[in-house]
């Protein structure tokens, strides 16, 4: 849409498309998208996660290759080694920024990469059932 990315919890009421008078407030709602997850309903091993990330992780990666990413980054990990979880976001980020290239930053296929910031937490769920 050439317009900024506007978060849904201030939105902007006013804003337009670029060069245009289309207001794109139907697009922007301040309520959020929620999905509950028992933990304690499921047995969850090491490599079992939630991968959390900004929209510069999630505009130019599918949660499928997300999900391929991050599997085949922990199968190939010692799973007692908890920095395996940062060194799997590190590869997420890395993957999502893509290499500098003479047209710009560019991702598998020769995609853009994300030039947008990129954060990406990614949470074992096995210490979900744990009784604190």
């Amino acid at each position: 849409m050439a317009t900024i990315g506007v978060t849904r919890g201030l939105g902007d009421h006013d804003l337009k498309v670029h060069d245009s008078n289309i207001y794109i407030k139907p697009f922007l709602s301040c309520f959020p998208e929620v999905k509950v997850y028992k933990l304690t309903q499921y047995e969850h091993g090491a490599d079992d996660v939630l991968v959390m990330g900004t929209d510069g992780l999630w505009d130019v990666l599918s949660n499928e290759e997300v999900a391929e990413t991050v599997t085949s980054f922990l199968v190939n990990c010692d799973p007692d080694d908890l920095h395996r979880y940062t060194m799997a976001a590190q590869d997420l980020v890395m993957r999502a920024r893509g290499v500098l290239r003479d047209q710009g930053w560019r991702i598998s296929n020769d995609r853009l990469g994300s030039g947008d910031d990129i954060s990406v937490y990614i949470i074992p769920l096995m210490y979900g059932n744990r009784q604190l």
